[in-house]
């Protein structure tokens, strides 16, 4: 069936399996054996390749790219999934490539959910009950345990392994090949074995206009929490009385204090 305004012909490939039940907007491609399950929606001018497999209960939005070979809203790899009917939700603008594998939500919280303007490369696999959110790039191989979260603007380097129930925060950046078993705090980067704090994301935050200001508060909490010799709770506690008038220090206290796993 067709949703919105009178739509431009969508182009099917005849080999791909299309269900009835399946909703498209205008100016949809579909590629060579694809197949299509009951309840997807696919928005406005979204081009799927071939090869690719869409779940029951998947919506994806407009303007959305996905290559080949690629399996979205299957069942969780979660032992304790019972069948039950949960959802995958995929923004907007939306990149995904080769090989790229979604998972559906469980009981649990009932979705996964990929933002706005995110690009996944190939082969990267999103647990079931994720949360991505918009802007974020993950490079080739990267893995998200099940009920990972991550902000807004979040990049992920090759290979990068997310432990389940982690939250990274937004403007963060992990390098590639390393292992993410506690929570990062947004506007850093992070790298090495166990995973540690490397300094700002300073050009990633040049380029989404922070200013120099702002910045050097951002490094001057860091530096506080990570780098001196208080303990973590006496560091909180200064950049609390110090800096949190700040917008961003208060993200980041928020964050802190709200961590459940820990922090890097």
């Amino acid at each position: 069936m067709w949703i919105g305004q009178e739509p431009e012909p969508i182009s099917i490939h005849p080999t791909a399996i299309i269900s009835p039940k399946a909703e498209f907007g205008q100016n949809v491609s579909i590629g060579a054996y694809t197949i299509i399950e009951d309840n997807v929606k696919i928005g406005d001018e979204t081009k799927i390749g071939n090869h690719n497999t869409i779940c029951n209960g998947t919506s994806i939005g407009s303007n959305c790219k996905i290559f080949h070979n690629t399996s979205i809203g299957e069942a969780p790899q979660d032992l304790k999934y019972d069948g039950e009917e949960t959802l995958t939700f995929i923004g907007d603008n939306v990149r995904i490539r080769e090989s790229v594998t979604i998972n559906k939500g469980t009981n649990a919280f009932g979705k996964t959910i990929i933002g706005n303007n995110v690009l996944l490369m190939a082969y990267a696999h999103i647990g079931h009950d994720c949360i991505v959110g918009d802007n974020t790039i993950m490079a080739n191989l990267c893995t998200l345990g099940g009920h990972v979260e991550l902000g807004e603007w979040v990049n992920l380097g090759g290979g990068v392994m997310v432990h389940q129930f982690v939250k990274i925060g937004s403007q963060s950046l992990i390098g590639g090949g390393f292992r993410v078993v506690q929570d990062v705090p947004p506007f850093i980067i992070s790298a090495g074995e166990p995973l540690r704090f490397s300094g700002i994301n300073k050009i990633g935050l040049e380029r989404r206009g922070f200013s120099k200001e702002s910045r050097n508060l951002i490094k001057k909490a860091y530096r506080t929490y990570f780098m001196s010799k208080l303990n973590r709770g006496d560091a909180i506690n200064k950049i609390k009385s110090e800096l949190s008038k700040f917008e961003e220090i208060q993200k980041i206290i928020t964050f802190i204090e709200n961590s459940e796993r820990g922090i890097i």
